[in-house]
C-alpha cells in the first residue's frame, strides 16, 4: 500500500464512512475517528474513544488498521482517551440510520 495518509474525518466523511460500513460492519464507531485513506479513498477508520474499526473487507488493509492503532493509541497517551478537544466529533444528522456516526 503506497501513499497512505491518516486522518482526522469531518462531518464531510459521513457517506463514505457509512459506504465502508455497509461492507464491513452495522454501523460507523462512534465518536471521533481517524481515517486511513489511499489514492483519495477512505480505506479503513478508527474510533479514538471504543478502538472500533471499519475497513473495507476487499482491499488489503492489515497495514492500514494497524497504523491507525498505533496513532490513535498515541492520541490517547498524549490526549486521553477523547483526544484533544480540537479533533471534531461527527454528528449524527436529523433522522440518520444508525449506520451513521453518533455524537
Amino acid at each position: 500500500m503506497s501513499d497512505l495518509t491518516l486522518r482526522v474525518c469531518t462531518d464531510a466523511d459521513l457517506p463514505e464512512l457509512q459506504r465502508l460500513a455497509e461492507r464491513d460492519s452495522p454501523v460507523v464507531p462512534a465518536g471521533r475517528l481517524l481515517a486511513a485513506e489511499a489514492g483519495g479513498r477512505i480505506l479503513a477508520a478508527i474510533s479514538i474513544e471504543s478502538r472500533a474499526v471499519i475497513a473495507d473487507p476487499f482491499v488489503a488493509t492489515g497495514d492500514a488498521v494497524d497504523l491507525l492503532r498505533r496513532r490513535a493509541l498515541q492520541i490517547r497517551r498524549a490526549h486521553g482517551p477523547g483526544g484533544p478537544a480540537l479533533l471534531p466529533r461527527l454528528r449524527r444528522r436529523q433522522g440518520a440510520s444508525p449506520a451513521s456516526a453518533e455524537t
